[in-house]
């Protein structure tokens, strides 16, 4: 899940926000300020019921990357890398540069997100008793009522076993743990993830045609999210089983056609170097990437400006471009990689110069020779 735009940094971890939350963010406001909160407490002024909403999703929302965050940051103190932090429809996702090194690992990284959206949960439950206490307004108290009780919904839902919830990770980590094999074990958290979904979206039918509750097909909505995601996660874990040991320089394209961050956008795109063969190169100063240009960011420099415009300008720079090594795994990019120009890998040696870049297509035509190579490798069944 790419994030649609970024937010800012926090604890040195990217942070970004899918268009989907926009979505789920209005839903949250609307139920609360035209539902829950009327309801509870009638007569208020309509303004003061859409303010307590709008304040109490923010808050919501925050509680989310505080579970995020928490995965991150342990999952830094245990040796992995965190690529950033994705809020999206259903949540948030912390994306990891790479596996965890050990069971133990595992589920201390997994374990957090649940373990402080419980305490969230708790101390919001405390703060909501303590103003009831003190006669506080009334609806101050029911928004942080809701808050603790969406808080620890959040805590025991991502506990449940399924991948790609927390508790699948949990799951896998104790399977790892027993087997010793994590690809059995990823293959074990995703299987129990795909029956949970499907158990969801066969509920969620089952409410909808019984009293037609929109209700229910949010929740066969969620479950479809849940077997997909969990799918997609089986098939990556497949993957990393054929890359393993398989290191970057065996896929990458190497010395690839390189544009000078310095020439102007028109010189570009007149260059037959640059239009008939790909379409992303890095761009250079010397010996050096400094970016990505695509066809697709030229095109979109207006003509007229095209002639004064510079490609240092308009590309994606270094900071948001993918750099690897030739000798890292190759199975650690798949967690990163996309189809489209702008993901490509850049692939740079000890010291910072580009020898090679690596697309979503090199990947897939490694796994399919590799998987090929095994395959002959078998001997034949006689029936």
């Amino acid at each position: 899940m790419r994030a649609s735009f970024t937010i800012g940094r926090i604890a040195q971890v990217r942070v970004g926000v899918h268009w989907s939350v926009l979505f789920i963010f209005a839903l949250i406001v609307w139920g609360l300020a035209q539902g829950r909160f009327p309801a509870a407490h009638p007569g208020r002024e309509p303004v003061l019921y859409w303010v307590a909403g709008l304040a109490t999703a923010v808050v919501f929302f925050l509680s989310l990357l505080a579970h995020e965050l928490a995965h991150a940051v342990v999952a830094r103190r245990n040796g992995v890398e965190v690529d950033d932090i994705v809020l999206w429809l259903l949540g948030g996702a912390a994306r990891l540069h790479s596996e965890a090194p050990k069971p133990a690992a595992e589920l201390r990284i997994a374990g957090v997100g649940p373990l402080v959206s419980l305490v969230l949960g708790g101390v919001f439950a405390l703060t909501a008793w303590l103003l009831i206490l003190a006669d506080a307004p009334g609806l101050l108290a029911e928004a942080v009522v809701w808050l603790a009780a969406i808080n620890i919904l959040l805590a025991v839902f991502n506990a449940i076993p399924a991948a790609p919830l927390d508790g699948g990770r949990l799951l896998r980590a104790v399977l790892w743990w027993r087997t010793g094999d994590r690809l059995r074990a990823t293959a074990g958290a995703t299987a129990a993830g795909r029956g949970f979904g499907w158990l969801l979206v066969a509920l969620g039918l089952l409410v909808f045609l019984r009293t037609g509750s929109f209700g229910g097909l949010w929740l066969g909505l969620i479950g479809w999210f849940l077997v997909a995601a969990a799918t997609a996660e089986g098939r990556q874990a497949q993957l990393r089983g054929v890359l393993a040991g398989v290191p970057v320089r065996q896929a990458m394209t190497q010395d690839p056609v390189t544009v000078p961050a310095g020439v102007t956008v028109a010189y570009f795109l007149a260059d037959p170097r640059y239009r008939y063969r790909h379409s992303a190169f890095p761009a250079v100063e010397g010996d050096r990437p400094v970016g990505l240009m695509t066809l697709d960011r030229a095109r979109a420099v207006p003509e007229d400006r095209r002639g004064v415009v510079r490609v240092g300008e308009v590309m994606a720079p270094l900071s948001e471009v993918t750099v690897v090594g030739p000798d890292d795994p190759l199975a650690d990019l798949l967690p990163r990689m996309e189809a489209g120009a702008d993901h490509k890998v850049l692939v740079t040696d000890a010291g910072g110069r580009l020898v090679g870049m690596v697309s979503s297509s090199d990947v897939s035509r490694t796994v399919t020779w590799l998987m090929s190579a095994d395959s002959n490798r078998r001997p034949p069944r006689w029936g």
